[in-house]
C-alpha cells in the first residue's frame, strides 16, 4: 500500500505546526520548507482546515495554526480521513470484474492487512510525531522556542 502525496504533505504540514505553536505560519513558508509546491499546499491546508486539524486567521498578520491539541490528532483518523480510496486492489472497489472473486480469499486478506496497517496508525498521534520537537525544529531550520 501507498499513501498519496495529500497525506504525506498532511502529516508534514501538522508536524510543522505541532513544533512552531508559538506563532502563525504561513503556507508559504512550509511550502518553501519542505520544497513543496505552494498552490498544492494551500488545498492540503484548506482540507486540514475542513477536517477541524488546523485553523487558518485571514489578514495581513494571518497564517495557519493547529487546530486541535498534538494528542487529539489521531494518526489512523487523519489518514482515513484524507486518503482518497483505500481500495487498494480491484476487489475493495465496487466495479470489481475480477474472474476469481467468487472462490478467491485474497481481498479478505489483504483486508485483514488494512485493518492491522490502520490500527498501529490508531495507536499513535501528532504528539507522538513531534516528541523531540528541538531536532524537528532544527532540521525544519526554525527558531528554537525560548523556555
Amino acid at each position: 500500500m501507498r499513501l498519496t502525496l495529500q497525506t504525506d504533505y498532511s502529516l508534514r504540514v501538522l508536524m510543522y505546526l505541532g513544533v512552531n505553536r508559538q506563532r502563525l505560519a504561513t503556507i508559504r513558508e512550509i511550502s518553501d520548507c519542505y520544497g513543496i509546491s505552494n498552490n498544492h499546499l494551500m488545498k492540503v491546508v484548506h482540507q486540514l482546515g475542513q477536517f477541524g486539524y488546523v485553523e487558518a486567521i485571514r489578514g495581513k498578520n494571518g497564517g495557519v495554526r493547529l487546530g486541535r491539541e498534538p494528542e487529539a490528532i489521531s494518526l489512523g483518523m487523519l489518514v482515513r480521513k484524507v486518503e482518497p480510496d483505500m481500495a487498494i486492489v480491484e476487489c475493495f472497489m465496487a466495479e470489481n470484474c475480477c474472474r476469481v472473486k467468487p472462490d478467491c480469499r485474497l481481498s479478505g486478506i489483504l483486508s485483514e492487512a488494512l485493518l492491522a496497517f490502520l490500527a498501529v496508525l490508531d495507536r499513535y498521534t501528532l504528539a507522538d510525531l513531534i516528541a523531540k520537537p528541538e531536532r524537528l525544529t532544527s532540521l525544519l531550520g526554525l527558531q528554537p522556542v525560548n523556555s
